[in-house]
């Protein structure tokens, strides 16, 4: 198992630089940290008493892996669900803050236990994701990939400015899909043609 900096550095590493994209709502990103998490968090790095693009832009990779252990792994208590799901709940957590535990506890509810779908990671949660674990310790996370790889799709459906984040240009797989099916076994992953065929309906 890898440590949770390995893993918040694959992340890191995953998410990239800076950027400012007018159709994301996360608004402008370094390394994965949204300039609302900076906000949340305060941290004024230029020290010019607000917190804009420019203080996005400062953040160093050391700083946002930090920000990762400690508010996207230690605070919502990832490291208290089975080894075998840490590493694809911590990157979804990062990609979409509490969604992260919704998906797991909807996925959790569809394997036959009865538990909130409240975004937290609570003695429910906890017991229920390692019974799953144990059930299925060869699918637990591949059958979370796909989940959050739905998550995705279902997202560009509702919002079109998203599209691009699950589709090429060239009609392919968008970032959004292959990030979710780096978690997923080569067997689950979706062909090219069935990829096409589920994102059709976007024209």
């Amino acid at each position: 198992m890898r440590s949770v900096r390995q893993l918040a550095e694959e992340i890191v590493a995953r998410e990239g630089g800076f950027v400012d994209d007018p159709d994301d709502p996360g608004g402008a990103t370094n390394f994965g940290v949204t300039i609302h998490t900076m906000r949340r968090l305060g941290l004024d790095l230029t020290g010019d008493g607000q917190i804009d693009a420019s203080d996005v832009r400062a953040l160093t990779r050391e700083q946002a892996i930090e920000i990762f252990i400690t508010h996207y792994w230690a605070r919502p208590r990832i490291s208290a669900l089975p080894e075998v799901l840490q590493p694809s709940v911590f990157d979804m957590y990062v990609n979409a803050g509490a969604n992260a535990v919704r998906i797991l506890q909807r996925l959790l509810n569809d394997m036959g236990h009865d538990l909130a779908v409240d975004a937290v990671i609570g003695p429910q949660t906890i017991r229920a994701a390692q019974a799953a674990a144990e059930a299925a310790p060869d699918h637990i996370a591949c059958a979370y990939g796909i989940a959050r790889r739905e998550y995705y799709y279902a997202l560009a459906d509702r919002r079109p400015a998203s599209r691009k984040y699950a589709r090429r240009r060239d009609g392919g797989k968008g970032g959004w899909i292959a990030r979710a099916e780096e978690f997923i076994a080569p067997r689950f992953h979706l062909s090219d043609a069935e990829h096409r065929a589920r994102v059709a309906s976007w024209g």
